[in-house]
């Protein structure tokens, strides 16, 4: 099957999506076995690629001049995405087959970023089992026109600005917004969520003050601030670009389909060569939502598959800041005729 999805005068068509509903289970039987094999080799050496990165990346950024802080700063923001990339393989439990294992590895990547472990893992678990749909979807659903207006002045400002030219902070107010109240979660999850919340302030509580008194404000900037902003820039633009493109529809419950969604709601995004190596492919993203338990070094020989037996629906582009500037300029409101109407069509 040819692939649906071309590249046109710098915009993207869609594939077609009036095909019969069919399971997930049928989608997953056209899988090899073999994109299911856990190689420890291959993921202690996903995780040594990201240590030497990262520590690269520090250790550059201690002697440099300063003209060349800045491409320091994407390169080490870049290289803790990876971390971030294969915690989210321990979080699925694709990285080594003892839970006990996952879980001790995903925390001590997610430090450094200050995120928490469990609340993520519990928040990412719900996006996989309702991607893309309307009421449930917990990354960048966006609100209908109805809803928006029902909102206080406050996050409606916020929100035209995230699914604009900002659109690079989403991932910090998700993060902020999202993980670090308990509460907010059910009873039988809140121990774990606590830990994890406790492990990062506790790391806080260490980091920060010894970065301190060996730099100043300057170091905190330098070593800390600015390369985690490239990291959240990676986040929201990964996250924002794997389900959001002007044609592919957010569904409401009575229309939804979780085989379509996993399937044809995701988006294959190329990336230049060094995002993708440096992020252990997290952009071949819609194998990873047909099947979250396929490993990072696996999901090319799984997106070869899918593309072998469902090619025609799948959803491919490229990244580029064109791109992101019809993301930004047209997905601002669910429509359900049209996917999404921008702010200005919505008339608020």
């Amino acid at each position: 099957m040819t692939i649906a999805t071309e590249e046109v005068q710098g915009q993207v068509t869609a594939p077609d999506t009036t095909f019969l509903r069919l399971s997930l289970r049928s989608i997953l039987k056209t899988l090899p076995p073999q994109v299911f094999h856990r190689s420890p080799l291959r993921a202690w050496l996903g995780v040594l690629v990201s240590v030497t990165a990262v520590a690269l990346g520090y250790g550059g950024l201690l002697v440099s001049p300063w003209f060349l802080l800045p491409p320091l700063w994407v390169f080490t923001g870049t290289a803790l995405t990876g971390f971030f990339v294969l915690g989210h393989d321990c979080g699925h439990r694709s990285f080594a087959s003892q839970r006990w294992v996952n879980d001790v590895v995903g925390h001590l990547l997610f430090l450094p970023l200050l995120y928490p472990f469990y609340p993520w893992r519990f928040q990412h678990d719900h996006h996989h089992q309702y991607t893309n749909l309307l009421e449930e979807d917990n990354a960048w659903a966006p609100f209908t026109t109805e809803i928006y207006k029902s909102q206080n002045f406050v996050l409606r400002f916020f929100y035209r600005l995230l699914r604009g030219r900002f659109w690079w902070l989403g991932s910090i107010a998700h993060w902020a917004a999202v993980h670090f109240d308990a509460r907010k979660f059910p009873p039988s999850q809140r121990q774990q969520v606590r830990f994890s919340n406790h492990l990062v302030l506790l790391y806080a509580l260490i980091f920060f003050p010894a970065l301190l008194v060996s730099g100043g404000v300057w170091a905190v900037i330098k070593f800390f601030l600015l390369p985690w902003l490239v990291y959240h820039f990676w986040m929201s633009t990964f996250t924002l670009v794997h389900h959001t493109m002007p044609d592919i529809p957010f569904k409401t419950r009575s229309q939804w389909s979780a085989a379509e969604a996993q399937l044809m709601g995701s988006v294959h995004c190329d990336y230049p060569w060094w995002v993708e190596f440096l992020c252990h492919d997290i952009n071949w993203h819609i194998p990873h939502h047909v099947a979250p338990a396929i490993p990072f070094y696996r999901l090319r020989m799984a997106q070869a598959s899918l593309e072998e037996n469902w090619g025609e629906y799948l959803y491919k582009t490229r990244f580029s800041w064109e791109l992101l500037k019809t993301i930004g300029d047209r997905c601002h409101l669910h429509d359900e005729r049209d996917c999404y109407r921008s702010f200005q069509e919505a008339g608020v």
